[in-house]
């Protein structure tokens, strides 16, 4: 007779792997909240913070690693890649003035690597922990046939809140406005699709040396999150609109938050990207505007501020050690258009 296992999918190890990985999870745990063991699924959490805010809204949002994954599992570096989902997730309900409050991960792959799995788990509670979300645990599904093999699918879902009159939904953004950009990590966890495509030809490698790292550590650096630099700029100005600029880069996401009938002009020469785009670049023989069109090209979070507030909000960025700048301005028409 066939069994479970002998089909692909195995319990026995996959309850084995839940019992290892429990104890990060549970590390991201204080008093908000209320977990038994005779729960069937996921956790009940205190919602006493909302008693915080007059008119509390909730904000949800999911998003994936992407093929990052791949490279992980290339160089078999599994350490960030938990940090890297996390951390994409508050970026994207930061845009609209949400703080982050729980957060649940979906893991699933043709054959479970519990070794991988529970180096990407701990490092997505550690990232919780950091940045005082609880980590309600989430899903491992092993799926022969529908993932190929050796691949792992990355996905995380994240809950957060705000208050009704301080959400972020560009509506009051206006011609003339500024867009202040601040610096990213690097590629962050978009456009991983072309870089594989660049490795695939042989022009580049992830062993060769790029400045004191190999492309293949700089491509994995982990997707910083913006919680901590927003939270203090909000506290002292309004922020008209938020871009994450994650796939799809400027041309997809600073159109998204803007009103009908405006447009955004970005000047190209207003910051230096990092080594490595040139690099992808070059070895790639990509266009200017395809890197633009794909790449964050070093800009992770874009701001949309009155012109008259961008020079404080500037150098408030700057004291915080924050890699900043003016890229650009809102125009009237529709989509971005570069300067070079």
């Amino acid at each position: 007779m066939t069994s479970y296992k002998e089909a692909g999918v195995d319990i026995e190890k996959k309850n084995l792997l839940l019992k290892k990985i429990k104890g990060h999870i549970k590390a991201t745990h204080d008093g908000r909240v209320i977990s038994s063991e005779t729960m069937f699924k996921g956790l009940v959490v205190r919602a006493e913070e909302l008693k915080g805010y007059k008119a509390p809204v909730l904000a949800f949002n999911t998003d994936g690693v992407g093929t990052k994954t791949l490279i992980a599992a290339e160089l078999d570096k599994w350490e960030d890649i938990g940090e890297d989902i996390v951390n994409h997730c508050i970026n994207d309900i930061l845009t609209m003035g949400a703080k982050p409050l729980c957060f649940s991960d979906y893991i699933a792959s043709s054959k479970l690597d519990a070794i991988a799995i529970e180096r990407i788990v701990k490092s997505i509670a550690n990232c919780c922990k950091k940045n005082n979300i609880t980590f309600v645990g989430g899903e491992t599904a092993e799926m022969p046939d529908v993932y190929c093999t050796g691949a792992i699918d990355v996905v995380g879902f994240i809950l957060g809140a705000a208050e009704k009159d301080d959400v972020i939904d560009g509506s009051s953004i206006e011609e003339g406005d500024t867009l202040v950009g601040i610096a990213s990590t690097g590629l962050h966890s978009n456009g991983y699709s072309l870089v594989r495509a660049i490795l695939r030809t042989g022009k580049l490698k992830l062993n060769e040396k790029a400045g004191p790292e190999t492309v293949g550590e700089i491509l994995l650096r982990p997707h910083r999150n913006y919680l901590k630099t927003t939270a203090a700029v909000m506290e002292k100005h309004r922020i008209k609109g938020i871009a994450h600029i994650t796939g799809g880069s400027f041309r997809k996401n600073i159109p998204r938050i803007l009103p009908k009938g405006l447009g955004a002009r970005i000047n190209r020469k207003s910051w230096e990207p990092p080594p490595i785009f040139k690099l992808i670049q070059q070895k790639g023989y990509v266009s200017i505007d395809e890197m633009h069109n794909t790449f964050n090209m070093g800009i992770g979070y874009v701001y949309i501020v009155d012109k008259k507030n961008s020079d404080t909000i500037l150098q408030q960025l700057r004291q915080m050690n924050e890699k900043a700048c003016l890229i650009g301005k809102v125009v009237r028409g529709e989509g971005i258009t570069y300067v070079d």
